[in-house]
């Protein structure tokens, strides 16, 4: 993988490689998307370079509106109306999305920072300290367990109760709040396990991990019953 210095040049020679290749083999599609936008999904997930939303999911420009944050965090309504707050309400109020999804991921950097806040490495980060107090309660879940002795597996469950944390947070947005009540909006926590390539859907009610075909099959026997 190129890095350093070969980066900036390798991104302008994918530019150029979009514009001569990829766009005129899409043109009819991103044509269509050129005044308009009708997503269907809110995408939220952490900025971490190895996730592509687009990628894990299949789908093309104009399916996903993505917000991504260091720890996908959704502040609680009224505690930071910012970039977060404003996308999650655009999207839900202006766009009607018919899902918001909150993904995590396995190695999260930021689920590391999260498990002691105090540390003195986050002293010359103290804006990525504020922001993750917004997980905070995620991070009680695991107890009196010291961040020195965590491993990749106390790690993981962070993440996975970070994601279910946010979700709760979510729930107290008020377009949320208005398109749940009304029967317009699906809410759904996932964990990515990167070397795996694995998505694993998070279940609210019993804070457990399904796998995306068993979750598929509720679904459909769902969708045939209503049928």
């Amino acid at each position: 993988m190129a890095c350093g210095r070969d980066t900036l040049a390798k991104l302008l020679g994918g530019v150029r490689k979009f514009e001569t290749d990829v766009y005129p083999e899409n043109a009819e599609l991103f044509e269509s998307l050129a005044s308009s936008q009708s997503p269907s999904t809110l995408f939220i997930t952490c900025a971490d370079s190895r996730i592509s939303p687009s990628l894990i999911t299949q789908t093309e420009p104009g399916e996903l509106f993505i917000v991504r944050n260091v720890g996908n965090i959704v502040p609680a309504y009224g505690e930071m109306l910012g970039g977060v707050s404003s996308a999650i309400e655009y999207a839900v109020g202006a766009l009607k999305v018919k899902n918001v999804i909150i993904c995590g991921h396995s190695n999260c950097g930021a689920m590391g920072a999260l498990m002691d806040l105090n540390s003195p490495k986050l002293d010359s980060l103290p804006t990525v300290k504020s922001w993750m107090r917004h997980g905070e309660a995620a991070r009680a879940a695991l107890g009196d367990l010291k961040a020195e002795d965590a491993g990749p597996e106390d790690i993981r469950s962070l993440a996975e109760y970070n994601v279910l944390l946010q979700l709760v947070h979510l729930r107290t947005h008020p377009t949320v709040v208005r398109a749940l009540a009304q029967g317009a909006l699906k809410l759904q926590g996932w964990f990515y396990d990167i070397p795996k390539g694995e998505i694993l859907i998070l279940d609210e009610g019993t804070r457990k991990t399904r796998t995306v075909e068993n979750v598929l099959e509720e679904i459909r026997a769902t969708e045939g019953q209503a049928a």
